[in-house]
């Protein structure tokens, strides 16, 4: 058995099971997932069995076992310092964590009118004000630190910052929505990225 494991939901559903699942590949970090069926009549047993929180992804490493995806990251950050998963110049590395807390606390109107998915053609829904603030809010912060770092990616490399908006990506993938021109290569190279190809090879399988 591999002394590190990830739970997770639906390849096809769990944004939040994502977000740890990259970091964790990008971090080079040999896992075994244990996958729990979400939106199912026991799915709330099912992960209980695991994790008194009752959500998912949760890393257990031995005996330690971790119940969020943001604490996942920096623990993953911490053990796997030469992995770069956060940027080594201190303004950026700043300016990436407070990106990544506010995509772990808010964009609700964002999450609530765009559900998560892998599959793409959906028709796009007339977007409410609030899930337009939040796109424009988004584009924000990815402008910055593009413009610091220079790209591909948010911060040069992918990490752990790119792991946490890959959701939205894949969002704005599904219902096909624009982005700005400037942005749009980022876009391109997430979706392009070895471990978001992997993710949805992943989630193709589970159909």
């Amino acid at each position: 058995m591999n002394p590190t494991q990830l739970l997770i939901g639906d390849y096809r559903k769990s944004s939040w099971s994502l977000r740890a699942w990259l970091v964790l590949v990008s971090a080079g970090v040999s896992f075994e997932v244990i996958k729990v069926r979400l939106d199912q009549a026991d799915t709330r047993q099912a992960i209980l069995e695991y994790s008194p929180s009752a959500k998912v992804p949760v890393l257990f490493q031995g005996e330690l076992a971790i119940n969020d995806s943001l604490a996942i990251a920096e623990y993953l950050a911490e053990t796997c310092p030469d992995a770069g998963l956060w940027p080594a110049d201190k303004t950026l590395r700043a300016l990436a964590r407070a990106a990544c807390a506010e995509m772990h606390a808010g964009f609700v109107a964002l999450r609530t009118q765009l559900s998560f998915g892998v599959d793409t053609g959906e028709q796009p829904p007339v977007l409410a004000a609030e899930t337009q603030a939040d796109l424009q809010r988004i584009f924000d912060l990815w402008n910055p630190l593009r413009s610091l770092s220079g790209g591909p990616f948010l911060c040069g490399g992918f990490g752990i910052v790119d792991a946490f908006y890959a959701p939205v990506v894949l969002r704005l993938r599904r219902y096909g929505i624009e982005v700005p021109h400037a942005l749009q290569d980022y876009v391109d190279a997430v979706l392009a990225s070895a471990p978001v190809q992997q993710w949805l090879r992943l989630a193709a399988d589970e159909r």
